[in-house]
C-alpha cells in the first residue's frame, strides 16, 4: 500500500528514530524555508505531474464574504478526471486505503470521483512563524512524547517529524483558526438504511494554543475548549457538556463537565476522551474517533508506516451546501456530493501499548501532508477483523486562510451502518470563524446559561 521510494524526505532519519527525539536542528528547520512549506509539505509535486508544486495555498476570499456565510465551492466548474468505481477498484487499489476498499467490495454501488489536485492549503503569518520557531524548540513532554508536548505554540509543534507520535500531535495541534461558532449535527444511518437525526447542538470553540497573541509562556495548559448545548432531539433540549484538551495529558489531565436540565446543576465528567462511546451516535462511533483522532495518543504505540500518495476528501465545499438528506444515501454517502483528489499523506499506524486497554487494539491514520490533519483512519477489533473506516471532508476557507476538516463519515464495516458528525450543511449560519471567547463563555457556570438560550 506505501510505497517505499515515494516521497521519502528524511526517512533514514525517520525509520532510525523513536519518540525522543525531538526538537530538529537548525539546519533541518532551515528546509521550511526551501524543500519543505512552511507547514512541512513537501513544496515540490511529484513526478507524474498530478500532485502539483505547493505556490502559497488558495486565499482569495470573496470580498463580499462575511463570517457565518456559506462558502462558496471556487471549483464549481471542475470535471472530474475518472471514477474509481468497483469494477476498477483493483487498478486503484495502491492509492486507496484498506478501509476504502472493504467499503467497495461491500458495497458495488460506492463511487469515488477523481479531481485536479489542487494544493489550497494556507494558514496566516503568524502561524508559519511560529512553525518554523517550534521547529528547533518543541519537545516531547517529561513524561514521554505519548503523553505531551511542550515549549511549543500557535503552530504545527514538529513540522519536521521523526516520529509516529509527533505526526499524531501535529494533527492535534493543526490549525483550525482561534476561535468558531457552529450549530452542528449527528446522524446515523443504521444497517437497514434508516436515517435519524441523533443531536443537534450549537457549539463554541476556543483554540487557545492559537491565540494570535499566544506564545509558550501564556498559551495555557489546554490546547482545545468546547461547549457543546443540545437543542435536538426535544428529549435532550439543554442538555450541556464542556470539554477542556491539554499539552500534557499526564500533568493536566481531561477536563470535562456535564449539564443535564433535569438536574439543574453542573457535574464533573467522565474524560470525554478514549473509547468511550459517543452518546450521540448510537454506539456507531468512541469519543476518540471524532476529528478522525481525537483526545489522548497514549493508548498506541504510533508508528510512522512513510508517505504515499492516496486519493483523499479535499476541497469539499460543495458537500456543505448540499442538504443533509442527499448526502446521507442508504449504505453509504451519496458520492455525487464528494469529490476527491490526489494528495501525499503521512501514514501512520498504532498498536496498543503495554498495560493500556481499548475497544481497537490496532488503528491506522492518513494524515494530509498539507494541513496535518487526518483524513482517513482505519481500527481493527480484537479478534484482528477490519471494523471501522473514518473518512473526513476537507473544508476550504480562504479568508482565514485555511483548510480544515469538516464533517466526517465512520462507517461499521462489521456490523454495517454509518454515522455522519459534526455536519452543518443545513444550517443558515456556517462555520463562523471567531475572535478568542471570553473565558467564561468556556467556563463549567456557562453551560446553564447556555442551555437557557
Amino acid at each position: 500500500m506505501v510505497r517505499n521510494g515515494l516521497f521519502l524526505l528524511v526517512f533514514a532519519l525517520l525509520v532510525a528514530s523513536g519518540d525522543t527525539m525531538g526538537a530538529a536542528s537548525v539546519a533541518e528547520a532551515e528546509a521550511l524555508k526551501a524543500t519543505l512549506t512552511p507547514m512541512g509539505a513537501e513544496r515540490t509535486g511529484n513526478t507524474a505531474g498530478t500532485i502539483p508544486e505547493w505556490t502559497g495555498g488558495y486565499t482569495a476570499a470573496d470580498p463580499a464574504y462575511r463570517q457565518g456565510d456559506k462558502r462558496p465551492d471556487p471549483f464549481a466548474a471542475d470535471k472530474p478526471l475518472f471514477s474509481v468505481t468497483a469494477a476498477n477498484v483493483a487498478e486503484h487499489a495502491p492509492r486507496l486505503p484498506e478501509g476504502v476498499r472493504a467499503l467497495f467490495a461491500k458495497f458495488p454501488t460506492y463511487r469515488m470521483d477523481i479531481y485536479p489536485t489542487r494544493r489550497t492549503a494556507a494558514a496566516p503569518q503568524y502561524v508559519y512563524d511560529n512553525i518554523f520557531l517550534n521547529a528547533t524548540r518543541a519537545r516531547p513532554a517529561p513524561e514521554g512524547i505519548a503523553n505531551g508536548v511542550e515549549n511549543a505554540a500557535a503552530g504545527i509543534p514538529f513540522p519536521i517529524p521523526k516520529s509516529g507520535h509527533e505526526v499524531v500531535w501535529n494533527h492535534l495541534l493543526a490549525f483550525w483558526g482561534a476561535a468558531r461558532e457552529t450549530r452542528l449535527s449527528t446522524y446515523v444511518v443504521s444497517a437497514n438504511g434508516q436515517s435519524d437525526l441523533t443531536a443537534r447542538y450549537r457549539e463554541v470553540a476556543d483554540f487557545p494554543y492559537y491565540y494570535p497573541t499566544a506564545t509558550t509562556a501564556t498559551s495555557g495548559p489546554h490546547y482545545f475548549k468546547t461547549s457543546h448545548i443540545i437543542d435536538a432531539p426535544a428529549a435532550k433540549y439543554g442538555e450541556g457538556y464542556l470539554a477542556w484538551q491539554p499539552l500534557n495529558i499526564v500533568r493536566d489531565k481531561f477536563a470535562a463537565w456535564r449539564y443535564l436540565p433535569g438536574e439543574r446543576r453542573v457535574r464533573r465528567g467522565p474524560s470525554l476522551s478514549y473509547d468511550t462511546p459517543d452518546p450521540d451516535a448510537s454506539g456507531f462511533q468512541t469519543l476518540d474517533e471524532y476529528y478522525i483522532f481525537f483526545g489522548g495518543p497514549d493508548r498506541y504505540d504510533f508508528k510512522i508506516v512513510g508517505k504515499a500518495e492516496m486519493y483523499v476528501p479535499y476541497n469539499n465545499n460543495r458537500f456543505y451546501l448540499t442538504p443533509s438528506r442527499d448526502v446521507l444515501g442508504p449504505n453509504h454517502a451519496n458520492p455525487d456530493a464528494l469529490r476527491y483528489e490526489l494528495h501525499r499523506v503521512w501514514v501512520v499506524e498504532g498498536t496498543l501499548a503495554n498495560g493500556k486497554s481499548h475497544i481497537a487494539p490496532r488503528r491506522r491514520l492518513y494524515i494530509d501532508e498539507d494541513t496535518w490533519l487526518a483524513v482517513y483512519s482505519e481500527s481493527w477489533d480484537e479478534d484482528g477483523r477490519l471494523w471501522k473506516l473514518g473518512h473526513g471532508t476537507m473544508y476550504l476557507m480562504p479568508e482565514v486562510p485555511a483548510v480544515v476538516l469538516g464533517s466526517q463519515f465512520v462507517y461499521d464495516l462489521v456490523l454495517g451502518g454509518y454515522v455522519l458528525g459534526f455536519a452543518f450543511n443545513d444550517e443558515t449560519v456556517h462555520y463562523k470563524v471567531t475572535a478568542p471567547h471570553a473565558p467564561a463563555q468556556l467556563a463549567p457556570e456557562a453551560l446553564i446559561l447556555g442551555a437557557g438560550r
